[in-house]
């Protein structure tokens, strides 16, 4: 299309002398290529979205909205210099068996990448471990095959089931993490855990302060898991 123009356009500089029009011609073609820019722009600050999949310690159970952890850790992140969005795909009293379940709907097309937190309501119940391994193993099957990255956070067993239970659920994580070279942070409630001043009454969910406290300790894990996705946007590019 603008090949015939230009053909035209110097067609009337030889017959006519009308440089004018030859001019203004490339300037809307110079106006035109440029106009893509704003294009590359927009793809370069195109939000990182990162999913918060997992029970209610990242759902925010017993919490006002803005207090669960994936609005605090936004919040955070943003503070840093971090243009995120987290979701939260936290859903209260799901095991591994119920997030494997929902994971292709929780998981939208748009998410860059998972913060992978399953496991307490499995060791509550007193799932066999072998179970919850294989639900973990589909669940990182599936995200896998969607090339979506992945922060695996770990999850350690009550004692009232036993040292054998205990030592077989708790290197589920860990086993998991190296199988599948994955950025790993060994355990969710971290400096939280027993703590009166930092659970609710229930003595297992994170108050407020609480999930402030797993923010602030998962924060460098969570950095790790935005600069894989920047690095992947940068080979695209």
């Amino acid at each position: 299309m603008f090949a015939g123009r230009n053909v035209l356009d110097w067609a009337q500089v030889v017959c006519a002398g009308a440089l004018v029009n030859t001019l203004a011609g490339l300037a809307l073609l110079t106006a035109a290529t440029f106009s893509i820019i704003p294009d590359a722009d927009a793809k370069a600050d195109k939000p990182i979205r990162i999913a918060a999949f997992g029970d209610s310690l990242s759902s925010g159970y017993g919490l006002r909205q803005s207090q669960a952890f994936p609005v605090q850790l936004q919040k955070e992140l943003k503070a840093r210099g971090h243009n995120v969005v987290v979701s939260n795909a936290g859903v209260a009293g799901d095991t591994t068996a119920a997030g494997l379940a929902r994971l292709d709907w929780s998981i939208g097309d748009d998410v860059d990448a998972v913060i992978l937190e399953f496991g307490a309501n499995d060791a509550l119940r007193g799932i066999d471990p072998k179970v919850t391994r294989e639900n973990m193993q589909k669940i990182l099957a599936k995200l896998k095959a969607r090339n979506i990255p992945v922060l695996l956070t770990g999850m350690r067993s009550p004692t009232n089931w036993g040292d054998t239970y205990a030592e077989d659920f708790d290197v589920i994580f860990p086993d998991l993490a190296k199988e599948h070279t994955l950025l790993f942070y060994p355990f969710f409630l971290e400096g939280v855990i027993l703590n009166a001043k930092l659970n609710q009454d229930d003595g297992m969910h994170p108050n407020a302060k609480g999930v402030t406290e797993i923010v602030r300790q998962i924060l460098p894990s969570v950095e790790e898991l935005i600069a894989k996705v920047e690095a992947r946007r940068a080979a695209k590019s």
